[in-house]
């Protein structure tokens, strides 16, 4: 049984930092592509992030290129995601998903399989 469990979330400053780790069980994580995910408040949820089961392809949405990083250790089932100059617009629950090979980091939110719970982020200006 697949299970994403996110963590690292909380309320920061405009400019902040923050770092979140997803870990997974019940997976063989080398299989898996890997991808953050987030929900605004009254909005649809909107992929942030994606990399693939070896992490040498990676995916990410304009509004967060540049500052943000996704990266997995498979020896850890741990996937990251580094959010550097967190924006109010970056407020959000943020999920991690997993989708079995064949798999792209860039599939849309349809096509992953497995999700997290979230875990919340708030940025102030």
């Amino acid at each position: 049984q697949v299970q994403l469990v996110e963590s690292g979330g909380g309320s920061v400053q405009s400019g902040g930092s923050l770092r979140l780790s997803c870990e997974a069980s019940g997976v063989t994580l080398p299989r898996y592509c890997l991808a953050w995910f987030r929900q605004p408040p009254e909005k649809e949820r909107e992929k942030v992030a994606g990399i693939s089961p070896g992490g040498t392809s990676t995916y990410y949405a304009e509004p967060v290129k540049g500052r943000f990083t996704i990266s997995r250790n498979n020896a850890k089932t741990t996937l990251y995601l580094q959010m550097n100059s967190l924006k109010p617009e970056d407020t959000a629950l943020y999920y991690c998903a997993a989708d079995q090979i064949p798999c792209s980091p860039a599939a849309d939110r349809d096509d992953w399989h497995y999700w997290g719970q979230g875990t919340q982020v708030t940025v102030s200006s």
